[in-house]
């Protein structure tokens, strides 16, 4: 038994004792039958490990890595279902964790900028995968949509166990460089000179950003894994007013943009990865127009000042 069937037996009972309280004719199902389950626990532990990396990503100007390593990560998925892999997530895991490192090394030994080396993985895996599929792999299938666009049926077993080891390490991980993460964002020169591992912890936080995209890849696809790893943050950062206050913030709108975009796309028969990527906008675009009207008609003098 794998880890994912030890949280199913923990977490099966409450989601049934929520179930008659939940509305809708199709969302209900999401707490009752276990593969629903799967789904709806896979889309919310991978949802609170992306708000704890999200609000670091834009603290450290690294908002297009998530985007960039979930394209890469299609590659893999890529050469991993033309190779007959029982496991793509796998080889989405492996190009994306080398992609990780080499685009943070060329960019640490000022090879490339940052963005200009993502943007060059980014394009040329996300080619590769698609070249591969169309010699090898018979084009864009269902299932391969499913991988570019979020598919919560394609979370089985396996990947259930993958998607939850991979959140449980990661989430471990950047509490335990909590404090060291911020060091060396604030001021990294007087990181090293304190002694701290500058390259290494940069070097770790690349492999978690990649593992944690990865975990995010059936959930949102790998099109619109910004939608939960930078919407949310984003969406923090407009009524934030600590880094503290910012990642509980961005729980509260990575959660709530996940489950209402899974009650909406149950009953309205629509992609979950893109209903979720379209809550998460649009509850980014109302708390920036509340804001802005706040600040234009209710607090005018702090525009003032």
């Amino acid at each position: 038994m794998g880890i994912g069937s030890y949280v199913l037996e923990v977490f099966s009972p409450v989601l049934e004792f929520i179930e008659p309280v939940i509305p809708g004719d199709i969302f209900p199902y999401f707490f009752t039958l276990e593969m629903f389950q799967r789904a709806l626990i896979a889309a919310i532990v991978v949802t609170i490990v992306a708000g704890i990396l999200g609000t670091f990503l834009l603290v450290r100007n690294l908002a297009l890595m998530g985007d960039g390593l979930a394209h890469v990560s299609f590659g893999g998925v890529a050469v991993g279902v033309v190779l007959g892999a029982a496991g793509p997530l796998w080889y989405a895991l492996l190009f994306s964790v080398i992609s990780a490192l080499l685009i943070h090394e060329m960019q640490t030994r000022e090879v490339l900028t940052g963005d200009a080396s993502i943007g060059i993985f980014l394009t040329g895996m996300l080619a590769l995968g698609l070249v591969v599929l169309r010699i090898w792999g018979g084009g864009i299938t269902t299932d391969i949509e499913g991988y570019l666009f979020g598919n919560l049926l394609l979370i089985d077993p396996a990947s259930f166990d993958l998607i939850l080891s991979i959140s449980i390490a990661s989430t471990i991980g950047l509490v335990l460089l909590h404090h060291t993460l911020l060091a060396t964002t604030i001021d990294p020169l007087a990181a090293r000179v304190q002694g701290l591992p500058v390259r290494g912890i940069g070097l770790l936080f690349s492999v978690i950003t990649a593992a944690v995209v990865v975990s995010m890849v059936q959930v949102v696809g790998t099109l619109l894994v910004t939608a939960l790893l930078v919407t949310p943050a984003a969406t923090a950062q407009l009524v934030g007013r600590s880094f503290r206050s910012c990642m509980m913030w961005t729980q509260v709108f990575g959660l709530s943009s996940v489950l209402l975009g899974l009650y909406l796309s149950a009953e309205l028969e629509t992609g979950s990865g893109s209903m979720i990527a379209l809550v998460a906008a649009m509850i980014f675009a109302s708390v920036a127009i509340v804001q802005a009207l706040y600040k234009t008609f209710i607090s005018p003098s702090e525009n003032l000042a």
